[in-house]
């Protein structure tokens, strides 16, 4: 089974009466690392969640970044729930980033279920036990007699009531509970987890109320762009400032020299106006002379070119290596090999960068829509050499963040155009172009497989040569491959190895990094090893799953796996696809990553002119035991999956000459509201404990697609996006 989250005498409740006779009631949890025992100095590691006013009023923190994932209603539901209050009675406050009272207050990696999903309950049960004990106490009767529902405490053998609110003053007099000792509810007693409950910011969101950070307004505020070398790490040689000044609403403009450092302050010129489009207008008349470096030798066809060198030559490192795949291969009934290549790709949220930042007397205050705000004001400290102490970071709803907003480069520049104006408050924003041709890719990568089946149509040999970026020694941000990555314990002959190539261009995560382009090549290779079998797709994946061999607990769990697959393919009719009319196929595919297990079916449409609709997608998700919000989960999946079809149709970054040709959305293409295919969403309960689910759906939809393509065309989609592709047939 998979880790268990369990708690220790260094968890304890913390009570603190507050201005107007309330009560805060929060936690210490070491499970989040970094803490101090009980009893320790006010200023130890303290999270606070939970506000309860006399008027019976209910205030939880949402401490974690908003960026569409629904953590500032799910994680609130986790407390409410245990501490037994109507949800409807409930508010929502978004946290600023505290580090003495949270912890990883940070929004990625589909952390915040498995993280939080204990810890969260424990905070609210605990504060239902000390509101508990209060009335207990006050009424003279033992606690075990004494009930809770929608945020009043009962005692039936005197008939007596008492709101939280009505005992929150003799709760801030007493001894709080031991964490260890308070009792959860069981999954039965539920009454808001596993529920369908509306986003907090869905009405503000509808009705255009200011949350995110491209909103931010304060008093006699400016306005900065800021441009950068359209090669990476470019610096200022020289700009014709003074004609920028004399623009129209043009308050300032100046160069920041910047570092080398690509996550960091890159070299750039600010331009501050009375508005964002006086800047932004002005712009037009700027004119830099750029130091471009060594970066503007790179371009795609020449990392194509040297990655077709270097597929030829023997790999510069082993990854692993189980058995002795070349003599498995030399004996193998059939051998195939194939070459698959996945371009960069953009993040392209809806909303640009942006960060609004003042600094005064050596301190900065900033308003962002980060996912690491921590990381995020370390950066500033740094850059700016001042203390960490000394900034203080509001967290904003972000409009999208799918990763990008990992790195805080935007909240850097900000911090930096603030200090150089030393006063008023700056509200820096990018543009599209800019977010576009200054983003941290999802990297490119290329495979080269050699794989063999026996006469019984086994999978008995795997060859992977993987070339991507890197220094030699480590590879480049989201650019690696795990030796565990499946089908590693599965084929008993198996070699992973890989050679890396230098790349001056900024790479990162990408929802579901590494698994969102490693999903489409190596699934896509079982579809041809399938096939060269001559074995049924699913059944080829099923026969796979039954072979599993070596390290127990490592990657892929077999069982969980054939779980889904199974239900996939009832659920999608897979028996009877050969029934679909010409013109129509079914693919299939599976993925596992960010602890969830997904394997989705993939109906698609091709016309014989090669033009390809996808007309619905099952998928079918183990993510443990407990959805905690259905409405949400199914949300995230369906987008996860549009996602992933966006990402297979037609997305792609090149480099020309050091710089990134796309630009907007003209030519990087998002997914259309015609091309949205139905999602059906499926959720297979075991009894492990609650993963995340925004990442893991996405990987299985790009190859279960091109599968289906395949089906129709008799054509095998190898290279991404599919619209490189000729798809034309019959």
């Amino acid at each position: 089974m998979n880790t268990r989250f369990t708690t220790d005498r260094r968890q304890f409740l913390r009570v603190t009466a507050i201005a107007g006779g309330g009560l805060l009631i929060g936690t210490h949890l070491d499970c989040f690392g970094g803490g101090k025992a009980a009893g320790a100095s006010a200023d130890g590691t303290i999270n606070a969640w939970i506000r309860i006013m006399p008027d019976n009023s209910v205030t939880i923190m949402a401490q974690n970044p908003e960026i569409g994932q629904g953590v500032k209603t799910m994680l609130p539901m986790l407390i409410a729930d245990e501490l037994d209050v109507d949800w409807n009675e409930v508010r929502v406050e978004q946290a600023s980033l505290d580090t003495v009272n949270y912890q990883r207050q940070s929004a990625g990696g589909s952390t915040a279920t498995p993280t939080h999903f204990e810890p969260m309950r424990r905070a609210g049960a605990a504060g239902r036990a000390l509101l508990v004990a209060a009335a207990a106490e006050t009424w003279g009767v033992p606690a075990s007699q004494c009930t809770t529902s929608a945020g009043v405490v009962h005692h039936a053998g005197s008939n007596r009531s008492a709101t939280y609110g009505e005992l929150v003053a003799k709760a801030a007099t007493m001894r709080p509970p031991d964490m260890d000792a308070v009792t959860l509810k069981q999954p039965k007693d539920y009454r808001i987890i596993g529920q369908r409950i509306p986003g907090v910011d869905n009405h503000a969101i509808v009705t255009g109320k200011p949350l995110f950070g491209i909103d931010t307004e304060l008093p006699d505020m400016v306005h900065a762009v800021y441009v950068k070398c359209p090669v990476f790490a470019g610096k200022v040689i020289e700009a014709n400032l003074d004609e920028v000044k004399a623009e129209p609403g043009v308050r300032d403009a100046f160069v920041i020299e910047g570092t080398d450092q690509l996550s960091g302050l890159l070299p750039g010129v600010a331009i501050i106006g009375e508005t964002w489009w006086a800047a932004q207008s002005a712009r037009r008349t700027l004119r830099v002379r750029w130091d471009e470096g060594a970066t503007a030798g790179q371009s795609s066809a020449a990392i194509a070119t040297r990655a077709a060198e270097l597929a030829t030559q023997p790999p510069q490192r082993s990854l692993r290596k189980d058995g002795d795949p070349d003599a498995a291969l030399a004996s193998a009934a059939k051998t195939v090999e194939a070459a698959y290549f996945y371009p960069f790709i953009a993040h392209a949220p809806m909303e640009p960068q942006n960060c609004t930042a003042q600094f005064n007397d050596g301190t900065v205050e900033i308003w962002a829509p980060s996912q690491t705000p921590q990381s995020g004001r370390r950066l500033v400290a740094q850059t700016l050499g001042i203390d960490e102490d000394d900034i203080t970071i509001h967290l904003t709803r972000a409009g999208g963040g799918f990763g990008r907003r990992l790195n805080n480069d935007y909240m850097v520049e900000a911090a930096a155009i603030a200090k150089h104006l030393a006063g008023p408050p700056v509200k820096m924003l990018w543009s599209r172009e800019d977010d576009m041709q200054h983003d941290f890719y999802r990297p490119a990568g290329f495979h080269n497989f050699t794989g063999g089946v026996d006469a019984n149509g086994k999978l008995v040999a795997w060859k992977n040569h993987f070339i991507s970026f890197g220094d030699g020694r480590r590879f480049a941000s989201s650019a690696s491959l795990g030796a565990t990555e499946f089908p590693q314990r599965f084929v008993p002959n198996y070699a992973l190895d890989a050679s890396m190539m230098p790349l001056g261009v900024p790479t990162g995560a990408l929802r579901a990094p590494t698994s969102n382009g490693v999903a489409f090549a190596v699934q896509s290779f079982i579809d041809e090893l399938a096939e060269a079998a001559g074995k049924d797709p699913v059944q080829f994946r099923l026969d796979l799953l039954a072979s599993a061999s070596g390290e127990a607990g490592r990657g892929l769990d077999a069982e969980r796996m054939r779980g889904v697959l199974e239900v996939a393919a009832q659920r999608s009719g897979w028996a009877g696809r050969k029934n679909l009319p010409r013109g129509t196929g079914m693919g299939v595919a599976f993925h596992f990553s960010h602890r969830g297990y997904f394997a989705e079916v993939v109906q698609a449409s091709v016309s014989t002119d090669g033009a390809v609709t996808v007309d619905k997608v099952w998928v079918v998700g183990d993510v443990g035991s407990q959805i905690v919000n259905p409405s949400n989960a199914e949300n995230q999946v369906q987008g996860a999956v549009l996602d992933g079809i966006a990402e297979a149709l037609a997305q792609e970054i090149t480099i020309e000459s050091g710089r990134t040709a796309q630009s907007n959305f003209n030519n990087f293409s998002l997914l259309r509201m015609t091309q949205a295919a139905p999602v059906d969403v499926h959720f297979h309960i075991t009894d492990y404990p609650p993963t995340g689910l925004g990442e893991p759906a996405l990987p299985p939809a790009i190859p279960a697609l091109c599968s289906a393509i395949r089906a129709v065309t008799g054509k095998r989609i190898r290279s991404l996006p599919i619209s490189k592709t000729d798809l034309k047939w019959g």
